[in-house]
């Protein structure tokens, strides 16, 4: 049997406000259509669920989606609240198909996804247990269920990047997003002693964020209420929570794949848009890819790169190569240079104590693996010397000057002009302090331009009346 489409198919993500059905029953088989031929930025979109009970817009939608991806079409079940995706089958795997993607739940209750003759994609593996329908709930959830109105499978269950109202995450779960066009991605994870935000790159992961409940106790899950994340025990006792800032009840949790941001969202009916009530980060230089690699993000939040300059060229490089691109082990190859100034934002990489700056930079320069190095002179506390390695130049931005920090990069022999003196550190003194320099000088400018124009205008009124 095949459920006829109840709303119409979406292109270029033109969306329909059609009534659509509450629920999919076995049997039924719902299909849309694939160009012939490769439209970059097509997406094609039929709504096919929708909760609207005793709810205030905007609602949950169901549509089954195909998508102009990198050269193919992908074909993937998603939930929509208002415009928002919330939910999404391929987030982590995309099923890849060409002139139909199929959506069927089966007589023996298995969901499936489908191409061309009935190749399956994806699936929720139900078979066999009692599935009676697909339906969506006041939560957004998304579920099948037996004649008992028994969850067998559910969406919450395979959480993506957002984390919607009532749901619940456990220990050792995590939201997921992916940058566009990069190779790094964002997680953000429940531990038992903390909730934290991570940069994943290859094997790499760096903290950037984290809170934790006071007097170190554990949490068991998190769940997102209406006022805000509260943190959860074993006894299912809130011992601490993450409060929105607004009146407005809390939709949805969301990780950000631009910036790796978290935020909590609220609908404001006055803008109908969904806004932001609260963010992890509030500055643009705490985010660990606010600048590519190899550059630094200034008081000002504008990107300065490392531009390394050598003897043997004195050619300055873009942030990404150069040393970036190169593997040294020993001082035979590689020395370190010294940023004042200079901080990074990823946490949790390799630390020694009750070292010397020197000790850091060799520790570094032994490890081939080694691209940089953070060195805590403690402000005068020799107990509190610390150094932190890592493997991934990102993150970094510009401090006070006077905190004790120092960050060392590796980079080849001869980018040290013939005093020794690093020319990097030179390039960086130069460009975060001239670039702040210049907006402030520009300023100033504008406000004793405008003061003049002022005084001539007031000057020349005086002589008319004259």
């Amino acid at each position: 049997m095949k459920l006829h489409l109840c709303c119409i198919l979406i292109l270029l993500i033109m969306m329909n406000h059609g009534n659509c059905d509450s629920s999919i029953h076995v049997g039924h088989r719902i299909s849309l259509g694939i160009p012939l031929e490769y439209s970059a930025g097509f997406i094609g979109r039929a709504f096919v669920l929708e909760y609207s009970a005793n709810q205030v817009e905007p609602n949950f939608r169901v549509a089954l989606s195909a998508e102009a991806i990198k050269g193919k079409y992908s074909c993937s079940l998603e939930v929509f609240l208002g415009d928002v995706k919330v939910w999404n089958s391929g987030h982590y795997s995309q099923f890849y198909t060409s002139d139909v993607c199929l959506l069927e739940l089966t007589e023996d209750g298995d969901l499936q996804l489908k191409g061309p003759k009935d190749r399956v994609g994806w699936r929720t593996g139900t078979s066999g247990q009692g599935v009676e329908r697909l339906q969506i709930l006041r939560t957004g959830n998304l579920v099948l269920v037996d004649v008992l109105n028994q969850i067998k499978w559910q969406s919450f269950n395979f959480p993506t990047d957002v984390m919607l109202w009532g749901q619940r995450l456990d220990v050792a779960t995590r939201l997921t997003s992916f940058p566009r066009n990069s190779t790094s991605f964002y997680t953000f994870e429940i531990q038992h002693n903390r909730i934290a935000l991570y940069l994943n790159s290859g094997k790499l992961r760096y903290s950037y964020w984290e809170f934790k409940p006071s007097k170190n106790r554990n949490i068991t899950f998190v769940e997102l209420g209406s006022k805000g994340l509260g943190l959860f025990n074993d006894k299912h006792k809130k011992i601490a929570q993450i409060a929105s800032w607004r009146i407005q009840p809390l939709r949805f949790l969301a990780l950000g794949n631009r910036t790796g941001n978290l935020g909590l969202y609220c609908y404001s009916h006055d803008t109908e848009k969904f806004e932001a009530s609260l963010q992890a980060l509030n500055s643009t230089c705490d985010l660990p890819l606010a600048c590519k690699p190899y550059g630094i993000c200034t008081f000002s939040n504008a990107c300065s790169c490392i531009r390394l300059l050598t003897k043997e060229n004195d050619k300055k490089s873009d942030c990404n190569e150069g040393a970036s691109r190169q593997k040294f082990c020993g001082g035979a190859q590689a020395e370190m240079l010294e940023l004042n100034g200079v901080s990074s934002v990823l946490r949790d990489a390799p630390k020694m104590v009750n070292i010397s700056k020197a000790a850091c930079a060799s520790m570094c320069l032994d490890d081939c693996k080694c691209v940089a190095a953070l060195y805590s002179s403690g402000e005068g506390a020799p107990n509190f010397q610390e150094c932190y390695l890592y493997r991934l130049v990102a993150g970094i931005k510009q401090v006070e000057i006077g905190t004790g920090l120092s960050y060392l990069v590796k980079v080849p022999n001869g980018t040290r002009d013939n005093h020794s003196k690093p020319r990097v550190k030179k390039w960086v003194f130069i460009v975060v302090g001239v670039i702040d320099g210049l907006i402030i000088i520009l300023v100033l400018g504008g406000l004793a331009y405008y003061l003049i124009q002022k005084r001539r205008r007031n000057l020349s009124g005086t002589d008319n009346n004259t």
